[in-house]
């Protein structure tokens, strides 16, 4: 009777405790189904670099599930940007964080809003941007050129606010489809950043890239969009800038000839000009910058990074 009795005691421990490990898995079942969901409904928000150096410029993305007109806001600069969506990917968004020559060792704060189920959420996230190893170079011009009278002067500041008119109206659309490309492949001559000192006196910074080019040369677009300048201008010389769309902007300066005109759709590799000498220059060679959300940056960082989108 004994022996009935611990067995069926037995019996129930060994159920109990086979009762017990499946609660257990049930419960972890549960809790990971839980988390699944969670995850799936949290939104999330990253760079692809989160410190990087001034002028350059980084994505911020966004992922989240039934979000609404995201946008963003750069504080400093009282930037407002609207993401874009990711291609190839469910509710997840990218924007183009610009910043200046002038953000050094600072941290840039960016404020993201969005609308979730009929509420309007916010999130900020801080950009790290430190001093780039930018060098120094001397160049001595026509004293014209550095020292401008009231009729250059004027000149100057029509085509700064034409230009900046220009860099300051963003595009939704994306123009492009391809990789960027460069404008022409031989060697640099000038890297963007460098300080500029015109005879003797500090005039800033370089503020693209200069690539080695003979009179004549031919220039292609970097990628596809619409021209929406081609003119003469004090400083650049002959100019072309190019709309690629959501605020991406490449810009051709010093040119001899124009092949193409404002409002004209170009493509990628298509030749837009011939390289010259205009402008303020000390020879033949091709300029070519570029402004993301009407913010100057490195033009061949910027290549890098669309690139990877």
């Amino acid at each position: 009777m004994n022996n009935f009795f611990c067995d069926i005691i037995t019996r129930l421990f060994y159920l109990f405790r086979k009762i017990n490990i499946m609660l257990k898995k049930i419960i972890i079942f549960f809790v990971l189904i839980i988390n699944t969901l969670l995850a799936a409904d949290k939104v999330n928000l990253y760079f692809n670099k989160n410190s990087i150096k001034n002028a350059q410029t980084t994505v911020l993305y966004l992922n989240g599930k039934d979000i609404k007109e995201p946008k963003l806001t750069i504080t400093d600069k009282k930037i407002n940007i609207n993401f874009n969506k990711l291609p190839l990917k469910n509710n997840s968004y990218y924007a183009l964080i610009p910043t200046s020559y002038y953000d050094i060792n600072k941290k840039i704060k960016i404020i993201v809003s969005y609308i979730k189920e009929k509420n309007k959420d916010f999130k900020s996230i801080y950009l790290n941007v430190k001093e780039g190893d930018y060098k120094s170079e001397v160049i001595n011009v026509k004293s014209s050129k550095v020292k401008l009278n009231n009729k250059a002067k004027e000149r100057t500041q029509k085509e700064y606010k034409e230009a900046m008119n220009i860099y300051n109206t963003f595009s939704t659309k994306k123009l492009w489809n391809k990789k960027f490309i460069l404008p022409l492949h031989t060697p640099i001559t000038s890297d963007f950043g460098t300080k500029r000192v015109y005879n003797n006196s500090l005039k800033g910074y370089h503020s693209g890239t200069d690539f080695k080019a003979n009179i004549g040369t031919k220039i292609v677009a970097a990628n596809d969009g619409v021209v929406v300048l081609a003119k003469n201008r004090f400083y650049a010389g002959n100019s072309i800038i190019i709309d690629h769309g959501q605020g991406v902007y490449t810009c051709y300066y010093h040119l001899n000839k124009f092949l193409v005109k404002p409002n004209q759709k170009v493509k990628r590799g298509q030749i837009i000009a011939l390289s010259g000498k205009t402008g303020r220059v000390t020879g033949p060679h091709l300029h070519f910058s570029a402004r993301v959300n009407s913010v100057q940056v490195d033009p061949l960082q910027l290549i890098k990074t669309l690139n990877k989108l």
